[in-house]
């Protein structure tokens, strides 16, 4: 069983053409509830994207462009709300089925199409759930001090033993 994205945008392969295509999409306020409880955030108020799709060659589909969204995260000290905006610069390449994906660490991200479609929101939901602040804290937020000792031992100097000290 397949559960349908949050977030689900479908393109035809073929809506790209030889000259290519732009394509913009925003979520419902529907959408970003649902996304922004996969996320496990308190509220994702606005995402939109803008993308420019060019055919490269008969195999792959090249998305690139630039997605943004108001989110609200919880700080990591004291769970206050912490709203942000996320910018973000997109770069895909949507691949024809059978085809297999590229090696390339410095390359765009791939993403193998079904059935000719491509799933542009949920491959821009899962940019953004890289995008978003794995550690938002809010304004003059600090860990007490026993804690942070607790978290950051004090540290020991390596050479102390050649100097005949304490490690």
């Amino acid at each position: 069983m397949t559960v349908a994205p949050e977030f689900s945008r479908t393109l035809p392969w073929a809506a790209v053409g030889q000259e290519g295509r732009r394509q913009s999409l925003r979520a419902t306020p529907e959408e970003c509830a649902a996304l922004a409880a996969r996320f496990g955030i308190p509220a994702i108020e606005a995402f939109t994207a803008d993308l420019e799709l060019r055919l490269e060659g008969d195999a792959a589909i090249r998305a690139r462009g630039h997605l943004s969204a108001r989110v609200v995260q919880s700080c990591v000290v004291t769970l206050e709300p912490v709203p942000q905006s996320v910018e973000d610069e997109v770069d895909l390449r949507f691949l024809a089925a059978g085809e297999e994906p590229g090696d390339d660490p410095e390359g765009p991200d791939e993403i193998l199409a079904e059935r000719d479609v491509l799933e542009l929101g949920e491959a821009l939901a899962e940019q953004l759930s890289l995008a978003l602040d794995p550690y938002p804290r809010a304004v003059g937020a600090e860990l007490p001090s026993e804690v942070r000792e607790e978290v950051e031992p004090p540290r020991r100097n390596p050479f102390g033993v050649l100097k005949g000290g304490k490690a």
